[in-house]
This record gives C-alpha cells, sequence and structure tokens, in this order.
C-alpha cells in the first residue's frame, strides 16, 4: 500500500493535539462484506458514503483526525493496510465504498474484536493521546456497532456525535429506532454531518 510509515506534516509526526478536541472515527465501512446479512446492510453503507466522504474530507482539511474502527473478522495475523486490499481486490460495491472512503496518509486506525471501537483495542489511549475528548460516530450498523461504540464513549465521559446522515443499519425502523434511542436515551446530538461544525482551519 506504500503509507505503513508514520505521517509527517512540516517534519514532524502528524499526532499533536486534536483541533479543538475533536476526532472522526469511521467503523466498519472499509470491509469485505462477507458476512452474514452483509447484503442487507451494504445498501446502507453506500446510501451514507458520500456524505461520510465529504465529512471526512472536512475533518482532514482542518487537521482533525480521522479514525479508522474496523472488526478483525477474526483475522488475528491482518492489519488494516491488509483489509484495505481484500476490500477492493472483491470488485463491486463494497470496493467502491472503500475507494470513495480510503485513508489517507495522516489517518490513523485500531482493528476491534468486538462490536465497540473501545473493546479491546488502544482507541481510548489514542484519544488521550491526541487530547480529543469531542469525536464523531459515523458507519455501520448504527444499532449494534456504533450503538456500542457510542455507549462506551460516554463511560469514558467522552462528548458524542451521531450524524444521522452518515450511519446505517439493515432497515428503515431500525434506523429510526437506534436514532430515538441516540436523542433520548444516551442525549447524543444527531446533527447531519454537513452542519456540523468542525474547528477552523490552524
Amino acid at each position: 500500500m506504500g503509507r505503513q510509515a508514520p505521517a509527517r506534516r512540516n517534519g514532524a509526526l502528524a499526532d499533536g493535539p486534536a483541533p479543538g478536541g475533536w476526532a472522526l472515527l469511521v467503523v466498519d465501512m472499509i470491509s469485505a462484506w462477507d458476512f452474514p446479512d452483509a447484503d442487507k446492510l451494504l445498501p446502507g453503507a453506500q446510501a451514507i458514503t458520500r456524505p461520510l466522504a465529504a465529512l471526512c474530507r472536512r475533518a482532514r482539511a482542518v487537521h482533525v483526525p480521522v479514525i479508522y474502527a474496523n472488526d478483525n473478522r477474526g483475522r488475528w495475523r491482518s492489519d488494516f493496510p491488509s483489509l484495505v486490499e481484500l476490500s477492493v481486490s472483491q470488485g463491486g460495491a463494497g470496493a467502491a465504498v472503500t475507494q470513495a472512503l480510503m485513508p489517507g496518509p495522516e489517518d490513523y486506525f485500531v482493528l476491534k474484536p468486538h462490536l465497540s471501537g473501545f473493546s479491546g483495542t488502544p482507541l481510548a489511549l489514542l484519544l488521550q493521546h491526541l487530547q480529543a475528548r469531542r469525536i464523531i460516530v459515523t458507519g455501520v450498523a448504527s444499532d449494534q456497532c456504533i450503538l456500542a461504540t457510542v455507549a462506551d464513549a460516554r463511560m469514558h465521559a467522552l462528548e458524542v456525535t451521531v450524524p444521522r446522515d452518515c450511519v446505517a443499519t439493515q432497515t428503515a425502523r431500525r434506523q429510526a429506532m437506534v436514532l430515538e434511542q441516540f436523542a433520548t436515551v444516551l442525549r447524543v446530538a444527531t446533527t447531519p454531518g454537513s452542519r456540523i461544525r468542525l474547528p477552523a482551519r490552524r
């Protein structure tokens, strides 16, 4: 892939404090879509790809860290570049999602063995290192991995936003139910990605 060395900006490692304390988390959008019911979830992932890609571009433009969190799918010898390559090699709609959301040279990644991006991963330590206290959680599935990640983020006393046009699940009914849970139970904002006010460019 040619991107495994640490990225540098102005001669320094690109891992300084997150502007405004913000970080953007992209959950399970880089995938080979080879799991049960993937065919039911992929259309939702396709539908959110464009607004999510736009949000990623906005974040990178102001140096807000973009962090990819993906299931390792039981592949304990795998790594994130290999997952990207596998997804692209499959072709079709899943590869198109990956290509639209292709990680940049300054992005971060964690591989997770469970639903939550925090469970069994260094995500909490990474956010602490970046001094990120506000996270935008995006991706799939909104009522599974996104919900688990958001609940854990709140347990870590993080401020959370879940842009409703940047998360998806298998059905419209399930999506409506989890968005209601985010708003009323977890007290999480579901502001559309285009309306999230990121820090000004430094």
